[in-house]
């Protein structure tokens, strides 16, 4: 389910103590609209609300021309009490994606590959079996999810093992591989014909990451690294590599093991960081992301050929009902007619999307850090203005 679903489904929780905290830094000469002032005020109590309703915390930073806003709610550790810090690192889950589209996109525009190559043409041998053939699917399909490759995330016995209740906390420290996912993904015939439609798949950007490691010769944690992290300074992201820790600043991480409706709480913020790989391992906090979709969509990373074909989008009403799907990215309107491109992230333990407008000027992110159902919508209050985010609620 992604982050887009979530806002919309009510929950009851266990009420958090609710610490708020909200900056605003902007440039001397910059005077904030009362328009402004009222998104993030909307915002703020959009913070607020989630954690009344039971997530531990919430955190919510904003860049614009107007300068940088940012907002905290509840807690980040739920034994201590310690506030939610708006500088907290967390683990972004599927907004990992959008890095590994861009990394294959500049790879494309210095003529190391193409995206119509085959994914056989690269890891020969490696989609094979129960009707899956990688002759027949493109780089570009595994980065728009048209490939019809089963999820391996969806498997039920994957799932049980490392998902669900005591099991995951049993195995939270085990690796697992890049090929053990493709196995898995490999054991179940495809959704559709490869192009035939869109459906959101954790395979495709696994096998995404091999053809990194295999075009590049380097590690694709390496060419993320290279090609995006020190060139934008994003000095508070990183790939985990091995570990299962956080660094720090961060707070805990909490989940409900796939049992929404228990009142139990597990503390999962130790996780191995293999779990997820090229579709959802990094690190980062709301500033570097930001700061790394500002980039993206002012054309500062990939060149305009390149960011035309990111932005070329197919129907992904599986993602988000009335949503597109590009290369690492998709694109919704908000109820106020906004048109915003990102992407969301949920992974055991932490809820964070972030969102920008299409030419790069202004940007949202956010995370949760409960990964249970919200029913409040961050996006909606920053982007429309105070009635109509409080309508939208």
């Amino acid at each position: 389910m992604t982050t887009r679903q979530l806002t919309r489904t009510s929950v009851a929780g266990i009420a958090a103590a609710a610490v708020a905290v909200a900056v605003f830094t902007a440039p001397a000469q910059a005077d904030t609209s009362t328009t402004e002032r009222q998104r993030h005020q909307a915002t703020q109590r959009a913070l607020d609300a989630t954690v009344a309703a039971g997530i531990p915390g919430a955190l919510a930073r904003t860049r614009d021309a107007h300068g940088v806003w940012q907002g905290a709610s509840g807690v980040a550790d739920r034994e201590t009490g310690r506030a939610r810090g708006s500088n907290d690192r967390f683990r972004i889950a599927s907004i990992t994606k959008t890095f590994v589209a861009t990394v294959l996109l500049q790879m494309e525009a210095e003529g190391e590959l193409d995206l119509d190559d085959t994914v056989e043409r690269h890891l020969p041998g490696v989609v094979r079996g129960n009707g899956n053939d990688g002759s027949k699917i493109t780089v570009r399909q595994l980065l728009n999810h048209t490939s019809g490759l089963y999820s391996y995330s969806s498997d039920p016995e994957y799932a049980k093992k490392y998902l669900a209740g005591e099991n995951f906390l049993k195995h939270r420290y085990d690796a697992v591989s890049p090929e053990t996912k493709i196995k898995v993904a490999m054991g179940h015939r495809p959704d559709f014909a490869p192009g035939a439609r869109h459906s959101y798949s954790n395979t495709g950007y696994v096998l995404a990451g091999l053809v990194i490691e295999k075009v590049s010769g380097d590690s694709y944690e390496d060419e993320v690294r290279e090609r995006i992290i020190k060139p934008l300074k994003l000095r508070h992201t990183t790939n985990p590599g091995d570990s299962a820790r956080l660094p720090k600043p961060s707070g805990r991480a909490y989940s409900k093991l796939s049992r929404q409706n228990t009142p139990e709480i597990w503390d999962v913020t130790e996780i191995h960081g293999s779990r997820s790989w090229a579709g959802g391992d990094i690190i980062s906090t709301t500033g570097d992301l930001n700061r790394f979709f500002s980039a993206l969509m002012s054309g500062k990373l990939l060149p305009k050929k390149q960011l035309t074909a990111m932005k070329t989008t197919v129907p992904s009403p599986d993602y988000l009902p009335g949503s597109e799907y590009g290369l690492g990215v998709h694109t919704y309107r908000t109820s106020c007619g906004t048109r915003l491109w990102g992407h969301g992230g949920r992974g055991v333990g932490s809820v964070t999307e972030a969102a920008t407008t299409g030419d790069g000027r202004r940007q949202l992110s956010y995370n949760f850090n409960g990964d249970w159902a919200m029913p409040v919508s961050i996006v909606e209050a920053e982007f429309c203005d105070g009635a109509e985010a409080e309508a939208a609620r």
